[in-house]
Parts: C-alpha cells; structure tokens; sequence
C-alpha cells in the first residue's frame, strides 16, 4: 500500500490549502484495510490474516502518532468507521447537515475536521458514483422482505460473459448503470477495481463478494450474477469463481453490509444451495425467485 505523492506549489496560500489531503488519503487506506480485515473475518471466520494485519500496522507506522491515536480512539468509539466522506452537505455516517462554512473547510483539506454530532473524521469526496436509486414500485405493492429491499430481478445476470476478474467486475458496473441504479458505471468499476487490488473478495466455494463502499445516495444495492465456466478472480486461488454478488454500499451500511455478507456466505457455502442457483440460469426472473428462495430464512 502506498500513499499518493502530491505535487508542492510555489504559492504559500496553495502551500497550505490541502496540505492534510496525504494524510486524508493515508487514513482512508488504512480503513479500508480494516474493513477488508472485518470482510474477511465475517465471510471466512478460520482465514488467515496475517498479511493483512501487517499492512495495517505499517500504514499505522507511517502516521505522525498523534493522528494514529486519534483514529484509534475513533475506531473504538465508532465501530470501525472513523473517516466518512461529506454527501449532500451531511455526514454520511449519521447525517446531520453540516454548517457550509464547515464543508467549505473540509474541501480546503488544510486541518483534520470531525463531524460535530457523531465525531468521526471528514473528507471531501471529489468524484465518486452516486445512487441514483431503484425503480419506483407499483402502488399498493407489498413492502419489500429479505433481500427485495437491497436487489431486484433486474439485477440478476444469469450468464456472465467476461473471461477475467476485471471484465466480470465491468458488467456488473454496466448492468448498474443500464438499470438506472448507479450514475457513473466507469467509475464504479474504477473504485471496484481499486477495492479488489487491497484484498480479494473471493471466499471460497467458487463464492466472491465484489463491492464498492462510499457509494451514496441511495441504499445497499446487490446485484447477483453466475458464470458458467468460472473465472481466476483471485490470482492465487487455486479454484475458479462462479457465483458472484456485486454490492454498492452507502457509508451508513457498512455495517449491515458485513451482516449480510455473513448470511449470504452461510446460505452459499452449501453446495445445494450453489446448486439451486445454477438450475435456475435460465433467466433472470428463475434467478431471482431462487435466490429469495435460498436466502428467505437466513436473510430477514
């Protein structure tokens, strides 16, 4: 893991406007690290995570010590979540709006602001993919249950095409796009990829859990899709992956998203329960009806 290098202006005022940006990023990385630590634990309990825990100790290494205390302290009082980007001018952890004086300050990047209702660290997003929501249902419909409040049949991809783990990821961000969930495919696939090259989303049982974290807006959204021949999604497994459930995840669920990941990993390491899913690649609506089957009771 490597911090981005910034370029120093000649202009002192430019000097100090961003000058916490690196630092912004630092910790940014080093929270997704974490997270990926808390993925693993939660999608494979016995997997070893010694890799990961020394790259999170080096990026705490290379952090002046009074920010590693801070995000530390942060880290216990929060549950993990320290560092939050700003959408809509809110806190997208816990939402309060924020004074616009504040979001004007977060942007310059000059000092380290925290959220002044929950405390957790602020950034300013420049560029992420937004939400842009479902489809409204009809009225009168039944409220959604298990996992109709986070997908839809329109999400379903039956047969992926893609030969590798990057053309895999890039028709799930398509397929988000194409159905007016997300308002900028190429860049989901940007923050995908930039998700994957931290730590494999892989789990085993031919199983991998592609997602993007920060994504607001909107809800947790979960896209499933089966690949009929498997891919190499993780360069050092030894095994093909062919079930894959792509997930765009607002900064308020990042928490849910590891309780769901837990269900869908115990629903799916049955070999049955893969089986079913398999049978139904006929289309998107046989999908559909058996995933909801599969996960109705693990997933409420």
């Amino acid at each position: 893991m490597t911090v981005n290098e910034t370029v120093t202006p000649a202009d002192p005022a430019q000097v100090r406007r961003g000058s916490m940006r690196k630092i912004i990023h630092h910790l940014i990385q080093l929270q997704e690290l974490m997270v990926a630590r808390a993925q693993q634990e939660a999608s494979m309990p016995d997997a070893r995570l010694e890799q990961l825990e020394q790259a999170i100790q080096i990026l705490f290494g290379q952090l002046p010590p009074e920010t590693a205390t801070l995000f530390r302290r942060l880290e216990q009082r929060s549950g993990g979540l320290v560092v939050v980007p700003i959408s809509n001018r809110g806190c997208s952890a816990c939402g309060m709006t924020l004074p616009i004086s504040l979001v004007h300050e977060v942007h310059a990047a000059e000092k380290l602001h925290t959220c002044p209702s929950c405390a957790r660290l602020l950034y300013y997003a420049e560029s992420l993919p937004r939400n842009i929501g479902r489809r409204k249902k009809k009225g009168g419909a039944p409220p959604p249950v298990g996992l109709e409040r986070f997908s839809a049949v329109e999400l379903m991809i039956p047969r992926l095409t893609g030969a590798t783990r990057d053309e895999v990821v890039a028709e799930f961000c398509s397929k988000m796009e194409a159905e007016g969930y997300v308002d900028n495919g190429p860049r989901l696939l940007e923050e995908a990829l930039r998700r994957e090259a931290i730590a494999s989303t892989t789990v085993g049982h031919g199983l991998a859990f592609p997602h993007v974290r920060g994504v607001e807006g909107g809800g947790l959204t979960l896209s499933l899709g089966l690949h009929p021949k498997g891919v190499r999604f993780d360069p050092t497994a030894r095994t093909l992956t062919k079930i894959f459930f792509f997930m765009v995840i607002p900064t308020a669920a990042s928490a849910f998203y590891l309780k769901l990941l837990a269900g869908l990993t115990q629903v799916f390491q049955d070999e049955t329960a893969r089986d079913k899913l398999a049978e139904a690649a006929e289309s998107s609506e046989k999908l559909w009806k058996a995933l909801l089957k599969a996960t109705k009771a693990a997933i409420r």
